[in-house]
């Protein structure tokens, strides 16, 4: 029996290869497959926050599937997919717990200084005359962008903190603890603290603008656990610059990987290389869900982490 035929897009997925292999016909892209081979193919493994061409998606007639292993699905033309009749499918919120721990370390190794007073022992700066005085958690204004399951996970946390929690995304959600604020700005405005947790696409591209970081603060902090794209890079460095934001604490950035000199000169920023949701559990759920979700299509049942 002529098994399916797998097409896995990026290298950083081939760790994958071997699993698959025991039940499927596995290409790899980057092994340059010629057209023969790329016609036959019944499904495609991605890395959802890379494009995925429509060339890529032309030469393949019998694409069926989108199968992202990550949770992210931004590189995925959701629309053309329709029009093909090919589903997507995603790691759903395999990650969710991980990259909402991450962004409330990030928020506290830069509120109480971790990051900067690590550097400043270091410098043997540290003298009995002076001492830094750093931001409390406890009573802090958290304003969270983007209520899914990252969102939720947030909050949840920062709430047996002691945290005041208010959330803005484009639609109500019915039922949440916290309330929703009337728009991005009037979040920004009522923070101290702005996390950003919400999918980005084309619609929402650069929306944490000037303005909003204008609005945050000189004493605030904004906190990017997303995609880069939310934020525009070069208002950030120059708010922080200028002082007109107080800090930022990056977890993803725009493009990836981010070219460390942009950094060089920036004060009152934390940086971390996109690890917000890279655990090993993590990861080892994400597997079972693509797999989940191969085995579902190909066995014609619904897929368990259905995008489209």
């Amino acid at each position: 029996m002529t098994r399916p035929s797998l097409l896995v897009g990026q290298p950083l997925l081939a760790p994958l290869l071997p699993v698959l292999r025991a039940e499927y016909d596995v290409i790899a892209l980057w092994d340059d497959p010629d057209p023969a081979v790329l016609a036959r193919v019944d499904a495609i493994v991605w890395a959802g926050e890379f494009p995925l061409d429509r060339a890529l998606i032309d030469a393949m007639p019998q694409l069926r599937l989108i199968a992202c292993f990550t949770v992210g699905y931004d590189g995925v033309d959701l629309d053309l997919a329709r029009t093909r009749g090919i589903a997507v499918a995603h790691a759903g919120a395999a990650n969710a717990d991980d990259v909402a721990d991450h962004a409330i370390g990030l928020m506290i190794a830069h509120r109480r200084w971790i990051v900067g007073g690590d550097r400043h022992l270091r410098a043997g700066q540290w003298t009995i005359e002076a001492k830094t005085r750093t931001w409390s958690m406890g009573s802090a204004r958290l304003g969270i962008v983007g209520m899914g399951a990252i969102g939720i996970a947030i909050a949840e946390r920062a709430q047996a903190m002691k945290m005041q929690i208010g959330w803005w995304g484009p639609r109500p959600k019915p039922g949440l603890a916290w309330p929703r604020a009337d728009s991005l700005m009037a979040l920004a405005r009522q923070s101290d603290i702005v996390i950003v947790a919400c999918r980005a696409d084309e619609s929402n591209r650069g929306m944490i603008d000037a303005a909003i970081m204008e609005a945050v603060g000189a004493d605030g902090l904004l906190v990017n656990v997303a995609r880069g794209q939310l934020v525009q890079e070069a208002a950030l460095i120059e708010a922080l610059t200028s002082g007109r934001l107080g800090g930022a604490a990056l977890d993803v950035f725009d493009p990836e990987p981010t070219d460390p000199a942009r950094w060089k000169d920036v004060p009152n920023i934390v940086l971390t290389p996109h690890t917000g949701g890279a655990t090993h559990e993590a990861v080892g759920r994400m597997l079972e869900t693509l797999r989940a979700n191969l085995a579902a299509h190909f066995a014609g049942e619904p897929l368990p982490a259905r995008v489209v």
